[in-house]
């Protein structure tokens, strides 16, 4: 803990429950209903008005904590398939954008279903459908998202083959014509279906995406209680990177999202050579497994079981308490000495003071060890900063790439705007 006393910087608001976790009709009034209408996270492809029926039926049967996960996820499920189903009868008459927006608008029912991670039965086929009507809208838009399976050469035998990941090329890349890359990292419950919203707008600047899921989340193959898996997952990355003709490998950079910014913070120590820049957006390497911090972030900032999902992530799967015993002394970069490393590519560590997900004190810790870090703090904002800290990353990267762009109008790409 950084704050004097031995305390975190937001002690005094621990003990303090948001109102958002008294129901899910409270979550949708003071928490989600706002970002749904402007089609941000976790509404990213969404219409406020495909969600009003479910958030009805989830409100009048009293849905609350602890949310009986397949009971949740059912409410989702014909909203969803209505979706796919307009959208397939105009890909048929060849109405190539208004199939585009309904598949994605029925990823974005999928996705909120299988909210936060999918930790049931139901839950896990709205991920397998969700994929499905996610990228096949994606495939349809002017410059298609497409999926690539990246062998993972540097697998155990009980490791998956593959790595899926998004990949958008701008149109003239070539050898000849390299262009600089970002590398997103997804989060603990955003996955490379929702974090594709960035791809276009990067296009637009003329850099290329490459969109991955994080160790114990979506399709990723590393194992998620194994601390060595990352440094063998980015090792098979980085092989398929450095074959890319059109990538130019002096330009390739990290930007990860949220408990991506773990990973974030440790493919900046064991890649360094491969990474002309990282950023490490709202993350966390120590305090985040504190068993203290994690015996009060369920009801806190995040809309769910935070604890508990970090638990599921990390290969705990419903053992809370014996994750709070052992995360620390696993999976900690302080621990295991990551943070103390002389080597470490140009690394920006990002968020806001108030997080109540993963505590700013980690940041405070990292500048402390190893490598010199580049460092921005947003006073006075929760979780990652936002929306302030993505202009200060949009910029950064600009700035690492050598190219001249615009962050407002590559941040307007985002929301998402129903057409039909």
């Amino acid at each position: 803990m950084a704050a004097p006393g031995g305390q975190y910087f937001i002690s005094s608001k621990l003990s303090t429950p948001a109102p958002h976790h008294a129901s899910f009709a409270d979550l949708w009034t003071t928490k989600w209903r706002q970002p749904a209408e402007m089609g941000i996270y976790p509404f990213m492809f969404s219409s406020a008005a495909d969600f009003e029926p479910i958030v009805a039926s989830l409100a009048a049967s009293g849905m609350r904590e602890p949310y009986d996960w397949d009971a949740y996820a059912a409410a989702f499920v014909s909203q969803a398939e209505k979706l796919a189903v307009v959208a397939e009868e105009a890909e048929r008459k060849g109405e190539v954008e208004k199939a585009s927006e309904y598949y994605l608008r029925a990823s974005a029912v999928w996705r909120i279903s299988r909210f936060p991670a999918p930790r049931s039965g139901l839950q896990r086929r709205a991920w397998e459908e969700g994929k499905k009507v996610c990228i096949k809208g994606l495939g349809l838009k002017p410059h298609p998202v497409r999926e690539v399976l990246v062998p993972h050469t540097h697998r155990l035998d009980t490791e998956r083959e593959v790595i899926p990941v998004y990949y958008l090329l701008p149109e003239g890349a070539s050898k000849e014509a390299p262009v600089p890359t970002v590398i997103i990292f997804t989060g603990l419950d955003g996955y490379r279906t929702e974090l594709a919203v960035w791809m276009e707008g990067w296009r637009q600047q003329g850099v290329a995406t490459i969109v991955l899921e994080i160790p114990g989340t979506g399709d990723c193959p590393a194992k998620p209680d194994d601390v060595k898996s990352p440094d063998r997952l980015y090792s098979s990355l980085f092989d398929w990177v450095g074959q890319q003709e059109g990538i130019d490998q002096k330009k390739v950079a990290v930007w990860a999202f949220s408990t991506g910014g773990y990973y974030a913070i440790r493919v900046a120590h064991t890649h360094a050579d491969k990474l002309a820049g990282v950023v490490a957006l709202g993350g966390g390497c120590h305090h985040m497994f504190d068993p203290e911090w994690l015996s009060e972030v369920n009801h806190l900032e995040y809309p769910f079981d935070l604890a508990n999902t970090l638990a599921h992530k990390w290969g705990y799967g419903n053992d809370i308490e014996r994750f709070k015993k052992e995360a620390s002394s696993k999976f900690s970069l302080l621990n295991d000495g990551t943070l103390d490393k002389p080597k470490c590519a140009r690394l920006l560590l990002i968020n806001g003071t108030e997080d109540e997900i993963f505590p700013i004190d980690d940041y405070y810790l990292a500048l402390q060890h190893g490598a010199v870090k580049e460092a921005r703090f947003v006073p006075g904002v929760k979780h990652m900063g936002e929306p302030m800290s993505f202009f200060i990353i949009l910029n950064w990267l600009y700035n690492l790439f050598g190219i001249e762009a615009d962050a407002v109008k590559q941040m307007q790409t985002l929301p998402f705007k129903p057409k039909f």
